[in-house]
Formats: structure tokens, C-alpha cells, sequence
């Protein structure tokens, strides 16, 4: 039996991002992307654990790569899976501070999105009632070792949250000087390259 790598994208990303991570491994490794259809927590559980549950009877050891969003799914669905380890890059890991930054940017009470359940913003997102209170009542419980690679200058997690997490959850932490939330030019992709190669 073989061993599989499962790459979960985040927000707009595709699972094809999976190819760049075939380089790493040699053909005892099955790297695959993770197609996954949720856009909310609770609808990921449900898709993430069936997914899971079909993928760990067909190989022995198990990797897994979360980008984002994806690594944030992965937390609160997968921890009781047969996961050797966890590969997250810039991982989402305080939703609840993540939702409250985007109603105070939209000047929206918890008040009023009680009592509407769904605000569409002028950036695109919608707030909704319902996955501010998933996410409080359903709080990230992880033990599979994991090692985390964070950007500087990540716009979704302060540095402050993703350190105190790591050392909540004992994963390895890796800052790039000057790296963002999305990794995605030549210097940031050399250093996430790098990393990668060292924490696998």
C-alpha cells in the first residue's frame, strides 16, 4: 500500500496546487488535491470526515497540507482521523477574531447581525449569524503534530494568535520576514519550498 499526501486548499485555490507539492515526494507518496465543495464549517465536518474516512482505508501513512481557509476546516473536522502529520500554511486559526474584524469594518453590531442572520458587506462577504455562533461553540481541538508556516504581514492572524496557537496545539512555527497570508511570489514560494522540505 502506498502513502497519500492530501492537499487542502483555501478560498478561491483549486485543488490542482497540489502538483507543486509532488516534487517532494518519492512514488512511495500519492500526492492528492482535496476538491472540496463546503464553504461553511459545519457543511465541511460533514464532507471532510466522509472524504477522510474513504481515503485512510487505501493507504498507509497519511499527510496532510492546509492552505488557509483549508487548514482551518481541516482543524475542526479531521482531528480524530489517522493523520501521521500536518503541513499548514497560513492557517485561519481564530475565525471568531477573523468574522468580528469584518463587522467592525462594516460598522455591524452583534446585535444587529443577531437579529438580521445575514449581512452582505461592501467587500464581497456576507456575515452571517450562524457562523459566528458555529464557530464560538465549535473551538479548534487539535493533537496531530503539525508544523506551521506564517507570514509576517498575514492580514487574517496577528502573530500574537498564530504563537499562541502553535504553542496551544505544540506545532512547530516558521515567519518568513515580510511574508503575507497568501505565499505567493518567487521569494515567498522559494521560502515556503524550503520549509516544506524541512518539516516533511
Amino acid at each position: 500500500m502506498k502513502n497519500a499526501v492530501i492537499y487542502v486548499h483555501g478560498k478561491d485555490g483549486s485543488a490542482n496546487e497540489a502538483n507543486h507539492y509532488k516534487q517532494f515526494f518519492n512514488e512511495d507518496y500519492e500526492v492528492i488535491g482535496f476538491d472540496y465543495k463546503s464553504k461553511f464549517p459545519w457543511q465541511a465536518k460533514e464532507e471532510f470526515q466522509k472524504y477522510f474516512d474513504f481515503v485512510v482505508i487505501k493507504y498507509n501513512d497519511i499527510l496532510l497540507i492546509g492552505n488557509s481557509i483549508g487548514a482551518y476546516f481541516s482543524m475542526i473536522s479531521l482531528s480524530g482521523k489517522q493523520i501521521k502529520k500536518a503541513m499548514f500554511i497560513s492557517p485561519i486559526v481564530d475565525m471568531e477574531n477573523v468574522i468580528l474584524n469584518m463587522m467592525k469594518w462594516e460598522n455591524v453590531s452583534e446585535e444587529e447581525l443577531e437579529v438580521k442572520k445575514i449581512i452582505n458587506t461592501s467587500f464581497g462577504e456576507s456575515l452571517l449569524w450562524e457562523y459566528l455562533s458555529y464557530v464560538r461553540n465549535n473551538p479548534i481541538t487539535w493533537n496531530i503534530p503539525s508544523s506551521i508556516l506564517y507570514g509576517e504581514k498575514d492580514n487574517m492572524n496577528s502573530l500574537d494568535t498564530i504563537s499562541i496557537f502553535a504553542d496551544k496545539i505544540n506545532a512547530d512555527l516558521t515567519v518568513m520576514e515580510n511574508g503575507e497570508h497568501w505565499f505567493h511570489t518567487e521569494e515567498q514560494l522559494a521560502f515556503l519550498d524550503n520549509w516544506f522540505q524541512k518539516v516533511i
